[in-house]
């Protein structure tokens, strides 16, 4: 593994970059929201939830079913040759990098130098891919945490927004439903020691944690820069694409221009346990992108 200023000095993948302008370049305000699609449907059923030996088949079929970007999960980013991989496929598919999500236990004060390091050799990644979206899910302690670990996570949190602004990535707080259970207790702890955070939620995950998502949009709308978008039946058990299930996704559009949202969306596909897919997941990506087409105009 290279160190930061090894890695940033290397010049492979930003060569396949070079003719190609990113959404990270134009300020959110003066340009259009961009869709994206999340790895975690190719990544689910791979060792370590890493799709990097597919990294090729994921381009492409994300470029086929007509997405602009891609948000990959932190441990394709890690690998020494990812940003000349990664570069190379940005330029032949014209698919960007939106950024990358990470999920560490922030609230494990043993863990900080650790959780800290990582989170900025995936910035700089990010950034040298030219994304610009850091999703973070900050752990689940499998118990309400105490006082002293939710300083400790909010300090670990500052230290990766400090670099984050340094590097022009924007972090998000995405949510699971550890973060927003028990009347969001993990998050507002959270925000009442970092209340400067910025959201990208995961509707579904807040459906699934019983919060009430119109509510929960109408009163964190000034903090919302991103979203995560899936599907489910009325069991709750995920539909294997957009549309396929009971999300009100006109009525989501609708509440979504009414509070003048201007971020980004990314559809995150995910399958139950066990689910054998009815159709390659390249199509169920291609109808998804159909349904917010319809609904959300981009």
């Amino acid at each position: 593994m290279m160190d930061r200023r090894q890695f940033l000095g290397t010049a492979a993948g930003s060569l396949a970059l070079a003719q190609h302008a990113s959404f990270a370049d134009v300020p959110a305000p003066t340009r259009k929201p961009v869709l994206g699609a999340h790895v975690w449907v190719f990544s689910s059923e791979l060792p370590n939830y890493d799709c990097f030996p597919v990294i090729d088949q994921v381009f492409a079929d994300i470029s086929y079913a007509g997405f602009e970007a891609v948000e990959l999960m932190h441990v394709a980013l890690e690998h020494p040759d990812s940003v000349a991989k990664i570069g190379d496929l940005i330029g032949r598919t014209g698919v960007s990098l939106m950024g990358a999500s990470l999920g560490q236990p922030m609230w494990d004060k043993s863990k900080q130098a650790e959780n800290v390091d990582k989170a900025g050799r995936v910035i700089e990644r990010i950034a040298q891919l030219k994304g610009r979206v850091l999703g973070l899910s900050l752990g689940d302690a499998r118990r309400k945490k105490t006082p002293d670990e939710f300083d400790v996570q909010a300090d670990t949190l500052q230290k990766i927004q400090a670099i984050c602004a340094q590097y022009k990535v924007v972090p998000n707080l995405h949510n699971h439903t550890y973060e927003v259970a028990d009347g969001l207790f993990d998050l507002q702890n959270t925000l009442q020691r970092v209340p400067d955070s910025k959201l990208g939620p995961d509707l579904d995950w807040l459906f699934q944690a019983k919060v009430d998502v119109p509510t929960f949009l109408k009163t964190y709308a000034d903090k919302l820069v991103y979203m995560h978008l899936r599907d489910h039946r009325w069991t709750g058990v995920w539909s294997e694409a957009l549309g396929e299930g009971i999300m009100d996704w006109g009525g989501i559009a609708r509440q979504l221009k009414q509070l003048g949202y201007a971020g980004d969306l990314t559809v995150e596909l995910a399958f139950p346990a066990g689910f054998k897919p009815t159709r390659p997941i390249r199509e169920s990506l291609k109808m998804s992108r159909a349904v917010i087409k319809k609904n959300f105009g981009i």
